[in-house]
């Protein structure tokens, strides 16, 4: 299967601090990488560069074949692009909108009428459609944008943080609608703060951290090299949750972690069900009254912190490394 998207080395500079530092990326036709990573870690420099709204100082970059700087004016009209934020004309309505995407793209009045319609029924905003978009709730503005970046149906999709801000059932239909078009053939780059959402919709995840893709790997992958099971229970007193913490120390085959505000402890083990029962035996000589107790895998939080010391947090990215001048 051909790469839709390679990266090789990209350099972007802002006076002394690097927003990326040789990202390496390779997306294949028809999947989706998941591009994840704390704020200021180059996702968004990743993607503009790689939608032609920056110049890499340093490397390479092909997207749907062509070179993201020597062939940037006919790359734009092989890709679309939905940003953190909104891209749409308040004053416009949702179909005045989308025509006005069409018409920039050359496809004709008729056709970017016909287009916008398609568009319009597909994202579940028909009944809106000659309304002006000021008067759209968040959840129609994301769909809207999604719907202009997909109105000359580009083979290659740029999302970046597509569900920012919205409820759990738009969020979850925007998904629906990727997986659609992934299905049908497109390929996209996600960048997201999400885990859920990665772990649902990326064939392969790329953790960035300090401008460089530091893991890359299914999601199941990514999980394993961070480690097998983990037992996580929560206890009744801070006292009780050091006690837990020592008596189950000799169980862990890894780094323990507590946290003192939910009276939570998490700990890595081998062993599976039986090693959890072991350790429910030890906490009840001990005489600690456990709370909750489960056994699980490793999610993509855990990767994220594993890998990069910290949990995600917020969703700006790397604007403030941009503005840096």
């Amino acid at each position: 299967m051909p790469d839709a998207i390679v990266a090789e080395g990209l350099v972007k500079r802002y006076g002394e601090v690097a927003a990326l530092d040789g990202m390496e990326l390779t997306v294949p036709e028809g999947t989706v990488l998941g591009l994840l990573g704390p704020n200021g870690a180059g996702k968004t420099t990743t993607v503009r560069i790689l939608t032609t709204l920056l110049e890499p100082d340093a490397g390479r970059a092909t997207v749907a074949g062509f070179d993201v700087v020597r062939d940037a004016r006919r790359l734009r009209a092989r890709i679309g692009a939905s940003g953190q934020y909104a891209a749409v004309d308040d004053h416009l309505t949702g179909a005045e909108n989308l025509e006005m995407v069409g018409r920039l793209y050359h496809l004709g009045v008729r056709r970017a009428r016909q287009r916008a319609r398609e568009l319009l029924e597909r994202f579940d905003l028909t009944g809106a459609a000659d309304r002006p978009v000021r008067g759209y709730s968040g959840g129609m503005r994301r769909r809207l944008d999604l719907a202009g970046a997909l109105v000359a149906s580009p083979p290659v999709l740029f999302l970046d943080e597509p569900t920012t801000g919205l409820d759990p059932r738009a969020r979850a239909a925007l998904w629906d609608v990727i997986a659609e078009l992934v299905a049908d053939g497109t390929t996209v780059l996600l960048t997201t703060q999400y885990m859920e959402e990665a772990d649902r919709l990326a064939d392969r995840v790329a953790v960035v951290d300090h401008g460089r893709v530091i893991a890359v790997g299914t999601a199941d992958q990514l999980k394993d090299q961070v480690g097998g099971d983990r037992i996580e229970l929560s206890v009744t007193s801070a006292a009780d949750l050091e006690t837990a913490r020592r008596t189950l120390a000799p169980l862990a085959v890894g780094d323990m972690r507590t946290d003192t505000a939910a009276l939570r402890v998490t700990v890595p083990v081998t062993g599976g069900a039986a090693v959890l029962t072991g350790a429910l035996g030890r906490l009840a000589t001990e005489r600690i009254t456990v709370r909750d107790a489960g056994l699980r895998r490793p999610t993509l939080d855990d990767v994220f912190l594993t890998l990069t010391g910290h949990e995600p947090t917020g969703r700006t990215t790397d604007k403030a490394r941009e503005t840096v001048r």
